[in-house]
């Protein structure tokens, strides 16, 4: 659901202050436009933003301004003097957001399909104030919801409206498991038939990512295209960390399976089990098996690999100076990369230079420089992101809880980043992912009217 409207003031309000939000119901990836009218010019303005996110746990920010000489405050145009975030940003009172009881991390509603509200609080100097609400919502009106447990599969399918058919993208979390709905409800409020697989960490599924069978999700693609036979027969894979290694991993194992790649946060490398191990394998064993066998992976007899890094020390720790050690193997890393020149689609790479978990920045240019060294045929895009961290999602969402107890192993991690730059990320990274499947989609749509 999208509106232009604004929340009306309420009328017991007998100030000449003013506070609307425009538009004010879309989707979470629409910025909001935040003005102030009515305000003495030079007084100091605070806005006051809180939202209840999940669980109930309510999330909140602050920015001071100064009104302009017409004594209104823009936010899109004017920088705070002081508060929870600095510089110009239209959304800086949503990403700037810290949690009340100061260690939740799920920014998004439960259930999916349920709004985010917002209530933002207008004070001026002389102690008049006005407020305003905006809603965000992940499911565009018409979207559908349908939990899948068929097949041996367990996932969440989000259809866009109308009869289609659509293009298709299958989703793909990382080391937290789980199934992302989210990004898959996302996916669908922009036209696509989006699958989100859950592999581990779900309702039936295994507690851990060791010995991980790929040809699960080939199966889950397979049924991906009976379901919703995909326009131009397009099944895109979008997958984040240890899903961004699985989807470069998936199209280079299947590629007549995989119509383009979206990699967030991505290894060019076959990784071990790492923090989200079976305790009683290791997190030295293998994460992925094909036709029954362990794929060879980084810390598979390394001579220079060591978790010292990341074990010792206080918390938080960085996953990523354990990894860097592993790249100093040189057979090793030849044994463990992935075999992306495969693929036979385009590829899309996100990354993050100041990655905490693991160095997707280099990960990155090495996946681009062996495509380039191979003539990949397709296009290649990688968007790398300055002093930012490994949890690039889309806008516009809460970027300030860095450092986390990782869901499976416990151990107290930073993500990496700053709020700011991650706030940056997310909005770049989603729409340079929107461009790339719509062109994806055409030149698919191209070449079958050309056969």
């Amino acid at each position: 659901m999208t509106s232009s409207q604004t929340s009306p003031l309420s009328s017991s309000q007998p100030s000449s202050l003013s506070l609307t939000a425009t538009p004010a119901d879309a989707l979470i990836d629409v910025p909001r436009n935040l003005v102030v009218r009515g305000a003495a010019p030079g007084a100091h303005v605070t806005l006051t933003a809180r939202t209840a996110r999940a669980a109930g746990v309510v999330w909140h920010a602050q920015a001071t301004f100064v009104a302009d000489a017409d004594g209104v405050v823009d936010v899109a145009r004017d920088a705070p003097v002081s508060g929870s975030y600095r510089g110009v940003s239209a959304m800086g009172l949503i990403w700037s957001q810290v949690p009340e009881d100061g260690k939740s991390r799920d920014v998004f509603p439960q259930p999916v399909m349920a709004p985010l509200l917002t209530t933002v609080v207008a004070q001026a100097g002389g102690g008049e104030s006005s407020s305003v609400s905006f809603t965000q919502r992940l499911a565009a009106e018409g979207v559908t919801r349908r939990e899948v447990r068929e097949d041996g599969l367990v996932g969440t399918l989000y259809l866009p409206p109308g009869d289609g058919p659509h293009p298709a993208v299958m989703i793909l979390n990382g080391s937290g498991g789980g199934i992302n709905e989210p990004r898959a409800a996302l996916y669908a409020s922009h036209g696509y038939a989006a699958f989100a697989l859950g592999y581990f960490k779900g309702p039936g599924l295994p507690d851990y990512i060791s010995n991980t069978p790929l040809e699960y999700f080939k199966k889950g693609m397979d049924w991906l295209r009976r379901t919703v036979r995909p326009a131009h027969d397009f099944v895109a894979l979008s997958g984040q960390s240890r899903g961004g290694e699985l989807v470069l991993l998936l199209g280079a194992t299947f590629p007549e399976a995989v119509s383009a790649v979206i990699g967030y946060v991505p290894s060019a490398l076959i990784h071990s089990a790492q923090n989200a191990c079976d305790p009683a394998i290791g997190r030295e064993g293998p994460t992925w098996l094909l036709g029954g066998k362990p794929l060879p992976h980084i810390w598979e007899n390394n001579r220079t690999a060591s978790w010292a890094p990341f074990d010792e020390g206080p918390p938080p720790h960085r996953h990523t100076k354990a990894m860097l050690t592993a790249l100093d193997d040189p057979d090793a890393v030849e044994r463990a990369r992935i075999p992306v020149e495969k693929i036979r689609g385009p590829v899309m790479l996100l990354s993050a230079e100041d990655d905490g978990s693991w160095p997707s920045s280099l990960y990155s240019r090495m996946v681009t420089q062996r495509l380039a060294a191979h003539s990949h045929p397709h296009a290649v895009e990688h968007l790398d992101f300055d002093h930012a961290g490994h949890a690039i999602v889309f806008p516009y969402v809460p970027t300030t809880q860095l450092v986390y107890a990782h869901p499976v192993s416990g151990k107290i991690s930073t993500s990496g980043g700053e709020p700011e730059a991650n706030a940056i990320a997310d909005e770049r990274s989603w729409a340079g992912v929107q461009a790339f499947l719509a062109q994806a989609v055409a030149e698919r749509a191209q070449l079958q009217g050309q056969s």
